[in-house]
């Protein structure tokens, strides 16, 4: 007769100081095996999870037994030749896989991170993830409430963004171009300033009350159509300043106030509580925000140039320098001149990418660069242009996987990865990371989705995840363990391990495995 888990608590008095008593003596003998193990930690806490759940399979004195039955070999473990340690960790590691999979470069076109670009300006001459889709007001609001995001939506879908994820960016005054003020929104008197510099155009007041209730009404239908569509990946704030960057200079005279600004950030976050959201400064209110990202649109020239005025002083002063471990750092590279800080400035622009913790960059950058322009210098542009892609963001490597060679049907299994993000950043939503069984047709026989967060996985460190799982409905015979990060979008495995391992239809193949 099978215990019930209120009869285990029940006991739990009687045996839990021989249960402690076994687990000290039990972490002696893993600390011998460890010397042996080619994954050191990662199969210490494998064989200890595996221990401290025996209670929980088949009951408190089943489990006692079994423990108590390695417990009696752990006792004279130290004692051990080299030889017969050897034969131990064989014999205990009997019925386990493990697998340590060599490292490689990392994909030029994982999602969300890497090269964020035109769809209009020319041929795009680098694999790229991301589209950057700016709008003007005046096209998505052209009469007050009637919203035009249909419209916006299909300029998505020209060849260049097949399969492509989207930055978006509002703006309503574009320097060189016509006004993206609404005329409807003009027509209710707010003030429109001439200025000269960067082409010239018109700059609204951004303090006129009208016009903050009309920008929030806006975010607000924004969030209804876009938070929960997953082809989106990283919204700006845009609508103040020039170009939607929060700046009018020099005319600074020109520039929202503090209200305008704590009530556009206040609507963008209302409107988007599942999306990663961008501003350019972290002056003022945006500053005191912990839950924000920011964009350097001078990139990597006022990255870190020594001035206080630069982007990384500005988020230093405002004590914004560990936002990125929860939200995303990216922009766009200084206009034209991606050969230079591509090739002759490599050095520096690395190790602002390092500094500032980067993911993307656009919608300008090095995938807009015709390298026939270069000459004997294309093949040192894309060299470098393919280093700063995988630095970026997160860049994924499985060191380790560990599982049961043979796994019963309908009962859980445990399963164990170790996984090393060798970019600069995490990866900023909670995509699914999912094991599947991959038949002898190449066909995906049944997936089970584990419980890891891979926003957890933060850059230099290695991260063990272990789960227990159970497969079913699949028949009896050999298959192929595979993994894969669902992307939500497509709801297909997307992200490629940097690893030397079978990659298939998104699908990375660690091993192999029986289910009986």
């Amino acid at each position: 007769m099978h215990e019930t888990m209120a009869e285990s608590v029940q006991e739990e008095p009687v045996w839990r100081e021989t249960m402690r008593g076994i687990r000290q003596r039990m972490r002696s003998f893993l600390q011998v095996l460890r010397k042996r193990d080619p994954v050191g930690e990662f199969a210490m806490g494998w064989l200890v999870w595996e221990f401290w759940r025996i209670p929980l399979r088949v009951g408190v004195r089943g489990g006692l037994f079994a423990i108590l039955a390695l417990w009696v070999g752990a006792a004279s473990a130290q004692d051990l030749t080299e030889e017969q340690r050897a034969a131990v960790n064989r014999e205990l590691a009997a019925g386990i896989v493990t697998v340590v999979p060599a490292a490689a470069d990392g994909a030029v076109d994982n999602p969300l991170k890497g090269w964020c670009v035109y769809t209009d300006a020319g041929k795009i001459h680098q694999p790229y993830s991301m589209i950057f889709s700016y709008a003007s007001w005046k096209e998505l609001e052209p009469n007050q409430g009637d919203y035009r995001f249909e419209d916006w939506q299909k300029q998505w879908d020209v060849p260049q963004g097949a399969g492509k994820h989207v930055v978006l960016r509002v703006y309503a005054d574009y320097p060189n171009k016509p006004s993206g003020m609404p005329d409807w929104l003009i027509g209710q008197g707010v003030k429109m300033t001439p200025y000269t510099q960067y082409g010239g155009g018109l700059s609204p007041d951004y303090n006129d009350p009208k016009m903050v209730a009309a920008m929030e009404r806006l975010i607000s239908a924004m969030g209804r159509r876009f938070n929960d569509d997953h082809r989106v990946a990283f919204i700006q704030l845009g609508l103040l300043g020039h170009w939607g960057e929060w700046h009018t200079f020099p005319r600074t005279e020109l520039d929202a106030d503090d209200t305008p600004r704590r009530r556009v950030i206040a609507a963008y976050r209302n409107a988007f509580p599942d999306k990663q959201l961008m501003v350019r400064t972290a002056n003022g209110h945006a500053g005191t925000q912990d839950w924000i990202g920011f964009h350097d649109d001078m990139f990597p020239e006022d990255t870190d140039n020594g001035e206080d005025w630069s982007f990384l002083a500005t988020i230093r002063r405002a004590g914004r320098d560990q936002n990125w471990r929860n939200h995303v750092i990216g922009g766009e590279m200084v206009p034209g001149k991606a050969d230079q800080w591509l090739l002759d400035r490599f050095a520096t622009t690395r190790q602002m990418v390092q500094r500032s913790h980067f993911s993307w960059v656009g919608p300008y950058g090095p995938a807009l660069v015709d390298p026939k322009s270069l000459g004997d210098r294309a093949n040192l542009f894309a060299q470098h242009s393919e280093t700063l892609v995988r630095e970026m963001g997160y860049d994924f490597q499985l060191t380790a996987i560990r599982h049961l060679k043979s796994i019963e049907l309908d009962k859980p299994t445990p399963i164990a990865i170790k996984v090393r993000n060798r970019g600069v950043a995490p990866f900023y939503y909670p995509w699914p990371v999912t094991i599947a069984l991959i038949d002898a047709q190449g066909n995906v026989a049944t997936s089970v989705k584990s419980p890891w967060d891979i926003r957890s996985w933060q850059p230099d460190s290695d991260i063990i995840e272990k789960a227990s799982i159970s497969f079913s409905q699949v028949p009896v015979g050999e298959y192929q363990l595979a993994l894969g990060i669902v992307d939500p979008w497509q709801n297909k495995p997307k992200i490629r391990f940097a690893n030397d391992l079978e990659y298939r239809d998104g699908w990375t193949v660690v091993s192999t495995v029986r289910i009986e």
